[in-house]
């Protein structure tokens, strides 16, 4: 019995049609090499020290923008930049172990690809203000340093406070998911919870930061940012006298001034038995002092002796009479619908006693817990944190100041921790600003070209499958039936030839 006999006609028929078939079948391109993880530095040349940050990202990215999926950070020893002004060619060299750190860190390969940048910020800014020629010449030996490093140098410059907000903003709702997020299989989509604002208070100045929408009537200025595929406009209102710093000196001026005839000045403020020694000079001066009548008011030197009293009630009278009062920041004194359009806007808020608030004095409820703190005795403060008697002893008003702006419409997230959702996200609470300015710097970094193979798509894949086993199990069964057949035909001969005989 010769092959063709085994092999019908039909099934070479069927052979061929197949093969038209996956020739008609729609292909998808499917990479073969995994994609690379990217990497970015960034220098925050902040007031008291400079901090160095690496960030990771794969090269596949998200409607064109970096998914950062991890940080790690070297302290640079020393004092902030805007401290070398005797030696400014001192500055550079400060930077180089935490550049040998990064060398390491980094694969050698990558060192050349690797953008690196440097952004100074509030003390620059004031001395850029102050002396040009100083902040020019620390702003030159940084960039000699940094040039002289195996990385890709994107340059060195003084950040404007706008776009550090607009940058600290980005930060903060990146790590919140409010852009993107991972879905049950691990892959990036965008989010649907919108962006919240920030209300940022710092040592130097408070910000309140949100988006706005192109149709609301929009005060001047404003970033522009392309995140994700979407165009974000981002305000920030500053008040540069509304600072944790600033809002000590001028509750004190406010005491001194209206107590001051008497011997010991009583601040609601404060926590029983801690006392100070305030010299006039040191909370009444500068654009930020208190305008009052010149008659009565006291010499730069005077000294007074301020005690706490412990009286949440009062204090925010205090607060609130201080607030009303300021005549630069209509945002503190006026309802949220004066300020932005969108008044179903969230804020978060960045401030160190809010973090301290919502630790040690767990409540849904915000003016309740306002007033457990500031019945707090110094000994419980203590007792409850690392940090300083005087720096503790103003949580009281800060927090009574963001109670106040929840008084006026603004809806804050009092029960998430921007500090402890940056140590989920990216391993570091202190990233900040460097963060949102990364995930905008990796619009302008190429993405890495993969190679690729023609692949189908799997349901396809399964009904040709299919297809080939009913063509293999039909072809093997119409074997078996032929061998069969020209078996019995053989052995019915033989039996009519036994017969015969």
């Amino acid at each position: 019995m010769s092959w063709r006999e085994l092999l019908p006609p039909w099934l070479v028929i069927g052979a061929g049609l197949t093969g038209i078939v996956l020739l008609c079948v729609s292909t998808k391109d499917v990479p073969t090499t995994p994609l690379r993880t990217k990497y970015g530095i960034i220098l925050d040349a902040g007031p008291s020290h400079t901090i160095l940050f690496i960030y990771q990202w794969t090269a596949n990215k998200a409607n064109n923008t970096g998914v950062i999926r991890e940080c790690s950070s070297c302290t640079v020893q020393g004092p902030g930049v805007s401290s070398y002004s005797v030696s400014p060619q001192e500055v550079g060299k400060n930077l180089e172990p935490c550049l040998h750190w990064a060398q390491r860190e980094i694969p050698a390969e990558q060192h050349s690809q690797t953008p690196l940048y440097l952004g100074a910020t509030a003390s620059m800014r004031q001395l850029n203000l102050t002396n040009p020629t100083l902040s020019d010449a620390l702003l030159a030996a940084l960039t000699v340093a940094l040039k002289s490093s195996p990385f890709d140098f994107w340059g060195a410059q003084i950040l404007s406070s706008l776009d550090e907000e607009a940058f600290n903003w980005v930060a903060v709702n990146y790590v919140l998911e409010n852009f993107v997020k991972y879905d049950w299989r691990g892959q990036v989509i965008p989010s649907m919870k919108g962006t919240a604002g920030v209300l940022s208070l710092g040592g130097t100045s408070a910000q309140l930061i949100s988006k706005m929408e192109e149709k609301n009537q929009a005060p001047k200025g404003g970033v522009r940012l392309q995140l994700y595929g979407q165009t974000h406009k981002v305000y920030a209102y500053q008040c540069p006298c509304h600072s944790t710093d600033q809002l000590r000196s001028r509750l004190l001026s406010m005491l001194i001034r209206d107590q001051r005839n008497v011997k010991t000045i009583y601040n609601p403020c404060w926590p029983l038995t801690y006392s100070q020694e305030v010299q006039w000079r040191s909370v009444h001066a500068g654009p930020c002092a208190i305008s009052d009548d010149t008659l009565g008011t006291p010499s730069p030197e005077e000294v007074f002796n301020v005690t706490g009293s412990s009286n949440s009630t009062a204090c925010r009278r205090l607060v609130q009479s201080l607030l009303n009062s300021s005549a630069s920041c209509s945002f503190f004194k006026h309802s949220l619908s004066s300020v932005f359009k969108r008044p179903w806007t969230k804020f978060l808020v960045i401030s160190e006693a809010l973090d301290f608030l919502r630790e040690t004095v767990p409540s849904p409820d915000l003016g309740q817990a306002v007033n457990k703190l500031c019945g707090m005795s110094v000994k419980e403060l203590v007792k409850e944190s690392q940090t300083s008697l005087d720096t503790l002893a103003d949580y009281c008003a800060v927090s009574t100041f963001i109670f106040h702006l929840s008084t006026k419409g603004y809806t804050f997230d009092f029960h998430s921790s921007v500090r402890i959702v940056f140590q989920e996200k990216i391993g570091d609470i202190s990233s900040g600003w460097t963060l949102g300015y990364l995930l905008n710097l990796t619009n302008t970094i190429p993405q890495d070209n993969a190679s690729f193979l023609k692949g189908i798509e799997p349901g396809v894949w399964s009904l040709l499958l299919i297809l080939f086993v009913v063509l293999l199990t039909g072809s093997f069964m119409r074997i078996s039936y032929r061998v069969m057949v020209k078996e019995n035909s053989f052995s019915n001969r033989n039996s009519s030839v036994f017969d015969d005989n």
